[in-house]
């Protein structure tokens, strides 16, 4: 069995299945330094091409996990976690890990940075001025022990290889390989030490996986190769044929959070997804038998401002500080042109694309085309229309935060491309389109 890297390589990109050992070898190599980049950039490319099997799937994962440090908890709750594939306005995990906390689970939640048009977590949480967002695990694990959840980035020491490679995907046109979402996904779940995992698979124009039947795909692959793993995991399929949120950017996404968790402002796209994934949450952790009871108990949470206040906390014990619920405006930075976007003509909306939204919030300089770019925290669009709404001179399309008028010009052009403005009544679709079972 050949262990050299090219040798690896060259088996895969012919077609041929990859044993376990050598997946193991080429980690190891990513790991270490002695698989260059080339090569791991060649390697993605032939996974993307080839594919890989279920058993090479597991292996795979198994093999980034393996990487680093493997976490162990010993908490009077279970350990749960959410994951999204990824879109535009998703910023879900910033008010589902307090609410699922405030219920009883621990909820160590281990993030990304933006992938290609979608935002990342780690870059929302960099934009709160203190937040410590990659502490080192001494820290990870006390946060989640006290206040029953941490959301942080990917640290050196958790799937070290699935960091590398994660960047190398974003520049080299591997983001959509179903084999590699996978094993990326899962490698830091696994790593996290989770005794429950609810997958967030995006379907839609601003979705990788834009059709329905190639989300259900990623769906079932997450799941099983998870619950092979050993790791109890579900998912649910979503749409992302708008924003789910009406701001995309960091700051902007921030800020959004805080009126959502306070109550001065809940949009109900945002909120009825987030109820769903959280509720899932408590039946797989057995927090509760049922749905329905797991609704109501999510309801209550961040009804109660419960939820806020263990934000607050995690945001405080990671460095942020204490009142950025209260006064987001006082913490987040700003951008300085904010302006108006119209319609070219009045009408309602009737569909958007919204990976270009996306591209338009990257173009802004809130998202990365090359892995060493820095992100403008301060940049992004709010106020996004909603598939149905009427927009007019009273009503725009959204308000472009930028740092130059050039800029905020290229975003308004951008923005007007994205949507489709008609006369007919349009009325957004269903956003919880599947669910996939554990057992699946």
């Amino acid at each position: 069995m050949s262990i050299l890297p090219q040798e690896i390589i060259r088996r895969k990109r012919d077609g041929g299945t990859l044993e376990a050992g050598q997946i193991q070898a080429f980690i190891e190599g990513m790991t270490s330094g002695r698989v260059t980049e080339g090569q791991a950039a060649s390697f993605a490319m032939a996974i993307f091409f080839r594919g890989l099997s279920v058993p090479e799937r597991v292996a795979l994962t198994r093999a980034m996990m393996q990487s680093g440090d493997v976490l162990t908890w010993d908490l009077p709750g279970p350990v749960l976690d959410k994951h999204s594939t990824g879109g535009v306005g998703d910023t879900i995990s910033l008010a589902l890990a307090p609410a699922v906390a405030a219920c009883g689970g621990y909820v160590p939640m281990i993030s990304g940075r933006g992938l290609g048009h979608t935002g990342g977590t780690l870059d929302k949480l960099d934009s709160i001025p203190g937040y410590v967002s990659q502490p080192d695990i001494d820290t990870f694990r006390r946060v989640t022990r006290e206040i029953g959840c941490a959301i942080i980035g990917q640290t050196a020491d958790l799937a070290p290889a699935d960091k590398r490679l994660y960047a190398i995907r974003d520049v080299t046109a591997t983001v959509e390989s179903v084999d590699l979402i996978t094993a990326s996904i899962l490698s830091k779940k696994l790593a996290a030490g989770l005794q429950g995992l609810v997958m967030d698979v995006k379907c839609g124009s601003g979705a990788f996986m834009d059709n329905p039947a190639d989300a259900r795909a990623l769906a079932e692959s997450l799941v099983l190769v998870a619950n092979r793993a050993g790791l109890p995991t579900s998912a649910l399929l979503t749409d992302m044929n708008e924003p789910l949120a009406s701001a995309a950017g960091n700051a902007v996404e921030v800020a959004y959070i805080a009126d959502y968790l306070t109550g001065r402002r809940r949009e109900p796209r945002f909120h009825e997804v987030n109820v769903a994934l959280c509720a899932e949450m408590l039946v797989l952790g057995r927090i509760v038998a049922t749905l329905a009871e797991a609704r109501s108990r999510i309801e209550e949470a961040i009804t109660s401002g419960k939820a806020a206040e263990i934000f607050s906390r995690m945001v405080v014990a990671l460095g942020g500080p204490a009142d950025l619920l209260e006064r987001p405006e006082k913490h987040l930075v700003t951008a300085p042109v904010v302006r108006e976007i119209h319609a070219e003509r009045p009408g309602i909306v009737q569909r958007a694309a919204t990976r270009d939204i996306g591209i338009a919030v990257v173009a802004l300089g809130g998202g990365r085309t090359r892995p060493q770019d820095p992100v403008d925290h301060a940049v992004g669009l709010t106020n996004l229309a909603e598939i149905g709404a009427t927009v007019d001179s009273e009503r725009p399309l959204a308000i472009v935060h930028a740092q130059t008028p050039e800029a905020a010009d290229a975003a308004a052009r951008a923005v007007r491309a994205a949507y489709t403005i008609g006369d007919s009544a349009a009325h957004p679709g269903k956003l919880v389109l599947e669910h996939i079972g554990a057992t699946a």
